[in-house]
């Protein structure tokens, strides 16, 4: 049986990993002992930040709503209790674009609101 030289494999699995660390301090990218670690970090934050970003996005919607309802003399908590009460299947998110985007319409859904 011929015998196997790892050179080429193990060098481009290094590469790989020292290529993911890109953009780090110091020895985290260019020891690949240290890269190794850096890599592991930065996926474990990937991974929690990609469950933040939804509550963080949720927090602003909440505000561009409020701004914009408090405009209208409403407050975001009796807005959002109306729009349920009077069946409105509107999210957040659709809420809140509405609000910056087409501010004619989002008038016109809190004036309904109001009225009922």
């Amino acid at each position: 049986m011929s015998r196997v030289k790892r050179g080429v494999t193990a060098h481009s699995r290094h590469l790989k990993v020292i290529k993911a660390a890109k953009g780090s301090r110091g020895r985290q990218k260019n020891t690949f002992r240290a890269a190794i670690q850096r890599v592991e970090k930065s996926g474990q934050y990937a991974y929690r930040d990609r469950k933040a970003k939804k509550r963080t996005f949720r927090g602003l919607w909440i505000q561009r709503i409020n701004a914009a309802a408090r405009e209208l003399g409403m407050t975001y908590g009796v807005l959002i209790n109306r729009l349920n009460t009077a069946g409105f299947d509107i999210n957040r998110k659709m809420l809140a674009d509405l609000a910056v985007r087409e501010p004619d319409s989002f008038k016109s859904i809190v004036e309904k609101v109001k009225n009922s």
